[in-house]
């Protein structure tokens, strides 16, 4: 396994529409892991949250979160960050949209309009960061 990568390192993994898996900290000090679209920006992760969502109370209560993308085939690349979410000041429509498109197409234009606000954007920094794939152990092709 090649440890070490930065996430340019991993070509176009952060592109591809995998489900992220988002591990948020529950009342009781329990985690929640939910799966979520995502959008790799600027160095950190991009979701949109309906209100009203367990993660959100969540993140309002503790913005300590860890975020895992990771493909099912090899070389198996995957990123794990460990940070601090926030909740950004940008259109939770326009941005669930954008986000909505790589993982259904055009059909996301929708399920959302542009003005929906009745969710949030949360954004994911890292503050630790682990980046992984096993392309030296398989052959190449």
């Amino acid at each position: 396994m090649r440890r070490d990568l930065t996430p340019a390192d991993l070509g176009d993994l952060l592109e591809q529409p995998l489900l992220a898996t988002l591990a948020t900290r529950r009342i009781d000090d329990s985690i929640l892991l939910s799966p979520v679209w995502h959008e790799w920006s600027d160095g950190g992760f991009i979701i949109a949250v309906e209100a009203g969502d367990g993660k959100l109370r969540h993140i309002k209560r503790d913005p300590r979160v860890t975020i895992i993308v990771a493909e099912p085939e090899p070389p198996y690349r995957g990123l794990e960050i460990r940070g601090v979410a926030g909740i950004e000041p940008l259109p939770y429509g326009t941005t669930i949209r954008r986000i909505g498109r790589r993982y259904i197409g055009p059909a996301a234009d929708a399920f959302w309009a542009e003005d929906d606000d009745t969710g949030l954007v949360v954004r994911i920094a890292p503050g630790a960061l682990r980046a992984w794939d096993f392309a030296d152990d398989y052959p190449p092709g």
